[in-house]
């Protein structure tokens, strides 16, 4: 092992890829790393823009290659990796607008759903507040199928998909409970206020 760890440096990209598919020996990849990780954190700061995010993009890429070098006959290690590292990358921007796009759809249906006005009530809860606990107690009355799409959507925060993988309801199903139950909650909640 000794003998190994002191000529590393001289084997070649190629060479340590096969080692490491051969042994799993993770100290391939630590020289991998050392040898690349200016060119993914390049990568990554030409994509993200972001020290902090383009640092957790670079140790997701390095972890990958733990799974992926076993997977993929790789000739050429460099341009491999940059593409590894564009993709990743990419998906993170996904992700990351995916989220922000959820976050915004969520304030505006529950502005929507609640109307909201800030004024105090005289036990000072705001409007907000109380009319969160109203909606709460409104989703009880709800179709359970419904009921269950709208609390993981907009109170758990899942994507349309993952509240499809947690009901077993298809994505048609999920849209058409949590569209139908915002309609219903509205109509729940106007009763309530008018009743």
């Amino acid at each position: 092992m000794v003998e190994f760890s002191s000529h590393i440096k001289s084997l070649s990209d190629n060479d340590l890829v096969n080692r490491f598919k051969e042994t799993g020996d993770n100290i391939c990849i630590g020289e991998l790393f050392s040898r690349y990780r200016h060119l993914v954190f390049g990568v990554c700061m030409k994509y993200l823009a972001d020290e902090d995010e383009s640092q957790d993009v670079q140790m997701q890429v390095f972890e990958k290659l733990l799974k992926d070098l076993q997977r993929h006959n790789i000739e050429q290690f460099k341009g491999w990796l940059y593409t590894v590292a564009k993709n990743e990358c990419l998906m993170y921007i996904r992700s990351r607008k995916s989220k922000r796009a959820h976050e915004a759809e969520l304030q505006k249906d529950l502005m929507g759903v609640m109307e909201s006005e800030m004024s105090l009530h005289p036990e000072g809860v705001t409007d907000t507040e109380h009319q969160l606990r109203e909606m709460e107690d409104s989703l009880e009355g709800l179709d359970e199928k419904q009921r269950r799409c709208l609390e993981l959507f907009y109170l758990d925060l899942k994507c349309y998909k993952e509240v499809a993988d947690l009901t077993g309801f298809s994505l048609n199903e999920v849209k058409s409970f949590i569209q139908n139950g915002k309609r219903n909650l509205k109509i729940l909640m106007s009763k309530r206020k008018h009743g």
